[in-house]
């Protein structure tokens, strides 16, 4: 990941638990943001272009500093 993108940006605590989050992107079509401690994660924003790139990082950190993060706990 590009670093100057991965210090921009700011990400809130986890909903759910008060863990870290990181910004994660995958295999270089998408980006979501995760927490280290429980695994709470947002949706993927996917990108096509490298100048889609960084509006889908920021879409992830947006929805998960909003809260709307997913969490999947054992018997769900």
């Amino acid at each position: 990941m590009d670093l100057s993108l991965h210090k921009r940006t700011i990400l809130e605590d986890c909903p759910f638990c008060g863990g870290a989050a990181i910004l994660e992107e995958e295999n270089g079509w998408c980006f979501y943001v995760t927490c280290v401690d429980c695994g709470a994660k947002t949706a993927s924003f996917s990108y096509e272009k490298e100048s889609e790139r960084e509006k889908a990082a920021e879409t992830a950190a947006h929805i998960w500093n909003i809260g709307k993060a997913m969490r999947s706990d054992n018997g769900e």
